[in-house]
């Protein structure tokens, strides 16, 4: 009996771990990676907690993890977001502006000399470019 249970705790502390070392906001809301900051989401919060009850350094890894990722953040409710079109030979400069003032809602002048239009082999190249760019570098980092 004492050594089933003996079982039974190893395997529990050992599941605990794993779900802990690995980041519950990661596992939970994978969709939220890259996430730069916001309101820190409870559940994700309580859960990586839990693995400061075992041990410390699960809880404390899961923590770094959330945070590194971004996952532990609540998303937020404005947002930017990247939108794949596939242009043709066809599309004229014109045409082009005309597709993405509607899509900003203001107009789009792709003659400034601050515009810059690369071709990304990814969407993943995309977003990284994005995070990349500097864009509210001031609101994320707190120094406006």
């Amino acid at each position: 009996m004492q050594q089933a249970v003996r079982r039974w705790l190893t395997g529990a502390v050992v599941g605990v771990s794993i779900v802990a070392l690995s980041g519950c906001g990661t596992i939970f809301y994978p969709e939220r990676k890259g996430q730069m900051s916001g309101s820190v989401d409870p559940v994700v919060a309580i859960a990586n907690s839990v693995g400061l009850l075992f041990f410390i350094v699960p809880g404390v890894i899961a923590y770094a993890v959330d945070f590194s990722n971004g996952t532990i953040y609540l998303p937020s409710t404005s947002s930017a977001s990247v939108d794949v079109h596939r242009l043709d030979d066809s599309m004229d400069v014109a045409t082009l502006e005309k597709l993405l003032s509607e899509k900003a809602g203001q107009p789009v002048s792709l003659e400034h000399e601050l515009m810059v239009i690369e071709e990304m082999d990814s969407l993943d190249e995309a977003l990284a470019m994005v995070r990349m760019s500097g864009v509210l570098d001031e609101e994320r980092l707190g120094t406006m």
